[in-house]
């Protein structure tokens, strides 16, 4: 199981620490807050991460707006506005695009390739839930599931 987070906004909630235990990998789609959570994260796993628009400063200039990241056979393209994707995911041979900004989470299979967004796993921002996400690479593709977190 891959672990996705995003949004954490410089809370890393225990729920979701709890949440990615036995992920054999960590994927941050940006909105990190200080450079601790990535630490905090890598207890768990590797990890992998990409800056998001709130992620300022020194230790952030460090990091790519985006990052390609093979899972098994799969690359999956990793960014934090889906709104910013400038490429066309299918045509490129990605099977997944993993992103945050929105906080709201979402699975979206489109010509082909799996849209994850995690959600905030930070503070809660309106009436949308604190989540994460699970990705699962399997034979025939990844699958991914939205788990929300009992805040």
């Amino acid at each position: 199981m891959i672990g996705v987070i995003s949004d954490t906004h410089g809370l890393l909630r225990p729920e979701a620490l709890e949440a990615l235990q036995g992920a054999e990998l960590v994927l941050h789609a940006g909105d990190i807050g200080p450079s601790d959570i990535i630490e905090q994260l890598r207890h768990i796993a590797p990890v992998h991460v990409v800056r998001g628009n709130c992620d300022h400063g020194p230790w952030a200039q460090t990091l790519a707006e985006t990052t390609v990241v093979s899972l098994g056979g799969h690359d999956v393209y990793m960014i934090h506005d889906r709104g910013r994707l400038d490429l066309n995911a299918t045509a490129a041979g990605f099977a997944a695009v993993i992103y945050g900004h929105s906080h709201r989470p979402d699975i979206e299979n489109v010509d082909g390739v799996l849209y994850l967004n995690p959600g905030s796993a930070g503070p809660a921002r309106f009436s949308l839930p604190v989540s994460v996400a699970h990705l699962h690479v399997e034979a025939d593709g990844l699958r991914a599931e939205i788990v929300e977190l009992d805040v």
